[in-house]
């Protein structure tokens, strides 16, 4: 199985902005609804943001109008722009097909603080 890549996290003050990556297989890109997911130290993981076309995106109520997922397929890469942040968006972020069938990588962590 394509193991996914993540990259662009790090410390970010509230209301600041960050934006991630997200690189996977053509096979993979190329086939299969993507998705955001995080979890929060203590917490499970959860779905934040899933593509399931070039026009079609679905977020959790928890990020909706803060956060943006799109797709570039000329680079087999997923993006998530995390606008607003707020504490509560501090997790280890990952990348996935919608319904979670990829062997998870190793995620890029997000931390906002002051």
């Amino acid at each position: 199985q394509a193991q996914p890549v993540e990259s662009g996290g790090g410390l970010v003050q509230p209301g600041g902005s960050l934006r991630l990556s997200c690189e996977v297989s053509e096979r993979v890109f190329t086939t299969y609804s993507m998705a955001w997911y995080r979890q929060a130290p203590g917490k499970e993981r959860e779905r934040v943001a899933g593509i399931l076309s070039d026009t079609g995106t679905k977020y959790a109520d928890s990020v909706e109008g803060r956060f943006i997922i799109s797709r570039d397929h000329a680079k087999n890469t997923l993006f998530l722009q995390m606008n607003d942040l707020k504490r509560e968006d501090t997790a280890v972020y990952y990348c996935n097909t919608l319904d979670g069938f990829l062997t998870w990588g190793q995620g890029t962590e997000v931390t906002v603080s002051s």
